[in-house]
């Protein structure tokens, strides 16, 4: 066998070295790239909202989708990795593209013309609470203790507060958006446990596979709805898109996978918690969006909630 085709099999195959996050164990390098994840996700709504002006919601998805995938296939090119071909693998990244990005996209995008960035960005970021929930009451693949269920009281509470317990007397086009948004985030905490079926192999390959899925699917309903040659984009959307595209999409959804072959559902999604500070600060600084004291209450809750269910185990023998 070609000692090419022989380093692309073995990129693609199922590996059955234990993982860290199954092993438990840890070090700097996996929270750095948990870091490097939120910084990347953290970026997606403020650049959303610039794109958003001139670039339907549907076409935007579709060509950032794209534009990421063009990206991966060419560095996977470069590597010397092949896609795989069969039908279980497809499958697995179809499942977990429309649950993690297109379903979940589709309606954040469609909610941000409504609702600002840093609002957004608050409710997108309380995926770990809905993964938590579901993990604990649903999967139990991994286990929860009462700190972490304190954690999650707490982050539904700022959730509340950002939502505003006042507007459930009279729901209209905002309120709906941020409903809108949170059954998004139920959709990724969903794709962040449905992920761990992907953990055999590259993540390069998972990202690359699931962003075309994505954007081919988006295509058609994109040329027929928006027409996108009639279209007449700002440079500053499409900057926006291409830096979405291979930021956010491509270096993102790659890393996520890292993550949570690395260190699991529920540590992974503690990049919710990350993200909130770095996005909020990022719609303050690109859009000028102030912060109303609502949504700094509830982002002191949220933060509070996710950090007491991000607490490794091992940490809380020691005390």
């Amino acid at each position: 066998m070609p000692q090419s085709t022989a380093k692309a099999d073995r990129a693609t195959a199922p590996v059955s070295t234990p993982s860290p996050a199954a092993t438990g164990a840890r070090n700097w390098r996996d929270y750095a790239l948990l870091l490097a994840l939120a910084c990347c996700w953290s970026s997606t709504y403020p650049l959303a909202k610039l794109a958003l002006d001139t670039i339907p919601p549907i076409t935007f998805i579709a060509a950032r989708s794209l534009i990421a995938a063009a990206f991966l296939f060419a560095i996977l090119w470069m590597r010397g990795v092949r896609i795989p071909t069969d039908a279980k693998a497809w499958k697995l990244f179809a499942t977990q593209q429309l649950i993690n990005s297109t379903f979940p996209f589709l309606i954040i995008t469609w909610s941000q013309q409504y609702v600002p960035a840093s609002n957004t960005v608050v409710l997108a970021s309380t995926t770990p609470i809905f993964a938590f929930l579901i993990t604990s009451l649903i999967t139990r693949h991994e286990p929860a203790t009462l700190l972490k269920l304190a954690g999650a009281i707490l982050g539904l509470a700022g959730t509340a507060v950002i939502v505003g317990l006042d507007a459930l007397g009279g729901l209209g086009s905002e309120i709906i958006a941020e409903i809108a948004i949170l059954l998004a985030t139920i959709s990724f905490a969903c794709a962040t446990i449905f992920g761990l079926r992907l953990s055999d192999y590259d993540p390069m390959v998972v990202a690359a596979g699931s962003l075309l899925f994505g954007g081919l699917v988006l295509l058609p309903p994109s040329l027929i709805i928006d027409q996108p040659w009639s279209l007449r984009p700002t440079p500053q959307a499409i900057t926006a898109t291409i830096v979405m595209g291979i930021v956010s999409s491509a270096l993102g959804l790659m890393l996520f996978y890292v993550c949570l072959g690395r260190l699991g559902t529920l540590t992974t999604n503690a990049q919710g918690y990350l993200r909130i500070p770095i996005g909020v600060g990022l719609s303050v600084l690109l859009l000028g969006e102030s912060v109303p004291s609502n949504l700094a209450l509830g982002l002191l809750l949220v933060m509070a909630g996710v950090a007491a269910m991000t607490v490794p185990a091992e940490r809380l023998k020691l005390r």
